[in-house]
């Protein structure tokens, strides 16, 4: 898509230059703001992770909107990084995909929305992950299968264009964030063994 309107951007602004039509250059400026847009959005820096083993780490660059018991749910708006991570290591055990609306995805009614569950036994106890879809979100990626390991802070999906991602530690754990909290997929603790606290 991105090159696709790159290409396009590129044509227009040729015939422009041919045709010395101001409509055209107005256009070829509109695909390549679009496709800049675009760019912006599929970003995906490089993360660091917190050394400490036992720790779990937030999937979703965004806000926390909402804490519903042990669950922290985070809400990522257009400007967050829409890469996910996987908050600890482990086996991925399920994943199960549900279809459904796209309200906008910090509402609680949000619970009707499209969603995927991952779970993932880590050496800690399970830990649950939902991608959960938004207003304009009509793709929800995940990159791995049941059955295969992933690594704490590794790329371990996308929701595109705006989303949430509610994250469940294992029971033990304790979530160190609070409602209105901004958190980075990767670097930003959510949880800790409440042993340590």
């Amino acid at each position: 898509m991105i090159t696709g309107l790159f290409v396009i951007g590129v044509v227009l602004a040729l015939a422009a230059l041919l045709m010395d039509s101001a409509l055209l250059i107005k256009e070829s400026a509109l695909v390549f703001l679009l496709d800049g847009c675009f760019i912006w959005f599929f970003r995906d820096p490089d993360r660091k992770t917190s050394g400490e083993e036992d720790v779990i780490v937030s999937p979703a660059d965004g806000k926390v909107v909402d804490i519903r018991g042990s669950t922290a749910c985070i809400f990522m708006n257009m400007h967050n990084v829409h890469v996910n991570r996987a908050p600890v290591s482990g086996e991925i055990v399920s994943i199960k995909h549900r279809d459904g609306g796209y309200l906008p995805a910090y509402f609680k009614d949000s619970l009707r929305n499209e969603r995927n569950t991952i779970c993932i036994d880590s050496d800690y106890g399970p830990v649950k992950m939902v991608q959960i879809a938004g207003t304009l979100t009509r793709r929800i990626d995940t990159y791995f299968n049941v059955g295969d390991r992933v690594v704490r802070g590794e790329r371990i999906g996308m929701i595109r264009f705006g989303s949430r991602v509610d994250i469940t530690p294992p029971p033990g754990y304790v979530l160190t964030v609070k409602k209105g909290d901004k958190v980075r997929a990767s670097e930003t603790i959510i949880a800790i063994n409440k042993d340590k606290n």
